[in-house]
């Protein structure tokens, strides 16, 4: 007896090809020259396979890094007891992701379409910007607790001091983004932030 070829499976495949070869692409031929025709043909599969999933290019870059990303609780910040440690790890991990070759072009590619694009901006926010946000405020929240920020300190506020400038400095060039300049960013925001 011949085993039937599960749909979802192949679905799941063709998803994961389509994601990979996007982030591949855009590295190797830039934003302007990517084209769903591209991805489709390099993926192997058909144009019409990526429209069904995806409504532009912009949306499906961003699904690639939502998928490559990971899930939610590895994304949750550390707890060390020592605030300022945990963030200098976390702020060391971005700007080596940030700096990855790979993800460098597809990522800046993605933050122009964000820019330029309402529904994709929306999404951003929805699915990405929301979510490690209350990641960022429940570590506060806890530093709040343990006396390592003032309670007053308006949690979002704090939470673009902290991460603001590595963005900020990546997507502008304006130095090199360095695990020295994020210790730099964390111990100069938190003097700023403990209480008096």
């Amino acid at each position: 007896m011949t085993a039937v070829p599960d749909p979802n499976r192949r679905n799941d495949a063709a998803r994961r090809a389509i994601l990979s070869t996007a982030i591949d692409l855009v590295g190797e031929v830039g934003y302007a020259k990517l084209t769903i025709q591209g991805i489709a043909r390099a993926a192997g599969v058909g144009k019409q396979t990526i429209y069904r999933w995806w409504s532009s290019k912009g949306s499906l870059l961003f699904d690639a890094f939502l998928a490559f990303a990971g899930d939610g609780e590895a994304a949750a910040l550390p707890d060390t007891g020592d605030l300022a440690a945990d963030l200098k790890l976390v702020l060391r991990a971005t700007v080596d992701e940030l700096d990855d070759p790979r993800y460098d072009q597809a990522m800046r590619a993605m933050h122009v379409e964000i820019v330029n694009d309402h529904l994709l901006a929306a999404e951003y926010v929805l699915r990405l910007d929301q979510p490690m946000r209350e990641l960022k405020r429940t570590r506060l929240r806890a530093a709040q607790r343990a006396g390592q920020l003032a309670d007053d300190v308006e949690l979002d506020v704090a939470i673009d001091m902290l991460f603001g400038p590595v963005l900020n400095r990546w997507l502008q060039r304006t130095g090199p983004l360095t695990h020295d300049y994020v210790d730099q960013v964390v111990d100069t925001a938190l003097r700023g932030l403990q209480p008096r």
